[in-house]
């Protein structure tokens, strides 16, 4: 029931490995490895040269061999990185700044660009990086407000559902940023089945959201629907632009629809509780069909192939209950 509207496909797999589809007589012989997978061959073949999909910043500078990054490049609380600057302060292995400082001028470039946080920019500081006013200003005003929309998006029965991005059956999403912290939003399913609302009920900077409690509401005319929180955490941005204009929530809701920044104490932990992709699309599939029901009952049969849903379900068909839809799909109502 899902297709690819991005089809772009990986060339590369694991570290230092590329791939291509083989022969029988390759399998056991030559210098890939052969394997068989549903009737047919392929042929993974080793690449020294090749690239990690998201190569830590120690290993990009040239201070190590090779180490991909596993704390989705949150430096502060990574053990690996604590533990090299202990080897560093024991005179036992060399910084990243300091292997950064050898480049040629034209290669010092930012650790904010190294992490793929921004686009590519020099460093000025000699990666001093308690010196630099940019790096200071980034931290505290910029990365909250810098994302980026997805670029690989299943869409199931009209509704799309991203890659990489975790979700709550209570049809939230949240979505790990460089740097440790949560973006969260509504997902194009709830938005599409309630329409554009008139305004969005959301809690200050500063406040916490417990994981499935209440956390915001979403308004339209006469009616106020509860949406439970997917993580726990401390609310580090609002998104002011969806305050001033709900519908780019509708328009993008996995861009700059977003709604909150979120910084949580255990990243991975917030994780395991939510949906990763093939369960998000199973999920969707699944409340799809409970969707299709619904429309059945006060519209009448549906397409044979079911057809795909557009925007605002609640307000083209007036027969649809707005707090069974909050009941069914958001968990509360």
């Amino acid at each position: 029931m899902s297709e690819k509207t991005n089809k772009r496909q990986r060339s590369r797999i694991g570290y230092g490995s590329s791939y291509h589809r083989g022969e029988r007589h390759e399998v056991g012989s030559g210098p890939g490895i052969g394997s068989v997978l549903g009737g047919q061959v392929w042929v993974i073949q080793p690449d020294r040269k090749a690239v990690p999909e998201n190569a830590c910043l120690w290993m990009q500078a040239g201070a190590v061999k090779y180490k991909t990054c596993n704390n989705h490049f949150d430096c502060n609380t990574c053990k690996y990185d604590h533990a090299m600057q202990n080897k560093v302060a024991l005179g036992k292995q060399v910084s990243w700044q300091d292997s950064m400082r050898r480049q040629p001028a034209l290669a010092r470039t930012c650790r904010h660009s190294l992490t793929g946080r921004i686009a590519q920019r020099a460093c000025a500081y000699d990666f001093h990086c308690e010196k630099c006013d940019f790096d200071q200003y980034f931290e505290d005003v910029l990365a909250a407000k810098t994302q980026s929309a997805p670029t690989d998006i299943a869409r199931v029965k009209g509704f799309d559902v991203p890659r990489h991005y975790h979700f709550h059956n209570g049809h939230t999403w949240a979505r790990i940023e460089s740097g440790g912290n949560l973006r969260i939003g509504l997902d194009d399913f709830s938005l599409k089945v309630f329409g554009q609302a008139d305004g969005f009920d959301l809690p200050l900077m500063g406040k916490e959201l417990n994981h499935n409690q209440i956390g915001w509401g979403l308004k339209r005319k006469h009616h106020l629907a509860d949406v439970r929180a997917p993580i726990d955490g401390v609310i580090m941005e609002v998104n002011i632009r969806v305050m001033e204009n709900p519908g780019l929530a509708n328009r993008e809701p996995y861009g700059d629809g977003w709604l909150f920044l979120v910084r949580t104490p255990d990243v991975k932990k917030a994780a395991k509780r939510l949906m990763d992709d093939e369960a998000s699309l199973n999920w969707i599939n699944n409340e799809v069909s409970i969707l299709e029901e619904m429309v059945t009952d006060v519209a009448g049969p549906l397409a044979a192939d079911g057809g795909t849903f557009g925007p605002d379900i609640y307000g083209n068909l007036p027969g649809l209950d707005w707090h069974q839809l909050a009941r069914t799909f958001l968990k509360t109502g």
